[in-house]
């Protein structure tokens, strides 16, 4: 197994996820070579992350799941287990994954770091994001126009769309994110 160093954006073996995402990918139906430009990444890295030899980034992975039409978690650890995903910005431990009759949930523990913005991809049609800030200042959501929240505040936004996080001001982000993934 890899050892876990600072290029490294997971914390979970690369051989699960790329397997995991293999697997999708042909239950669909779908061609790397397809999957990898709906995707807006390079059939090399796809490849790469397939065959468990490239570790994913958090945005690649989102914007694969987009177009597999799965949420995160279906890619990255057993349940039992608690992955954390790093960003650009963003450091987020997923807490609880759960579902009822309209939609899959995942809940995750966010921290945006001080000074640094992350863009994300578009998720697929209909998912939305939830998040209450409990430390310091957010700037979040659609990437044309982001909501700022201080502590004890709250905000939501259709991520369907490219979206962006940002910690505003000198202190670091802690809080809660909820991504709702309606079912097909």
């Amino acid at each position: 197994m890899p050892r876990p160093s600072p290029d490294r954006p997971l914390d979970a073996d690369p051989r699960v996820i790329g397997a995991r995402v293999r697997g999708l990918r042909e239950e669909k139906g779908i061609s790397l070579s397809a999957l990898a430009r709906l995707a807006g990444v390079g059939k090399a890295t796809l490849s790469g992350l397939e065959n468990g030899t490239r570790n994913p980034t958090l945005e690649t992975l989102y914007a694969i799941t987009a177009q597999l039409g799965v949420p995160l978690t279906a890619v990255l650890a057993e349940p039992a287990a608690t992955p954390t995903v790093h960003g650009a910005a963003v450091h987020a431990t997923l807490l609880e994954v759960f579902t009822d009759a309209d939609a899959t949930y995942e809940l995750y523990r966010m921290r945006v770091r001080a000074g640094a913005g992350q863009l994300s991809p578009a998720h697929q049609p209909g998912v939305t994001e939830h998040v209450t800030v409990f430390s310091g200042v957010l700037r979040a959501g659609p990437a044309e126009a982001p909501s700022t929240a201080a502590a004890g505040g709250y905000l939501r936004w259709a991520s369907d769309v490219p979206h962006s996080y940002a910690a505003v001001g000198d202190e670091e982000v802690d809080a809660s994110l909820l991504l709702r993934y309606p079912r097909r």
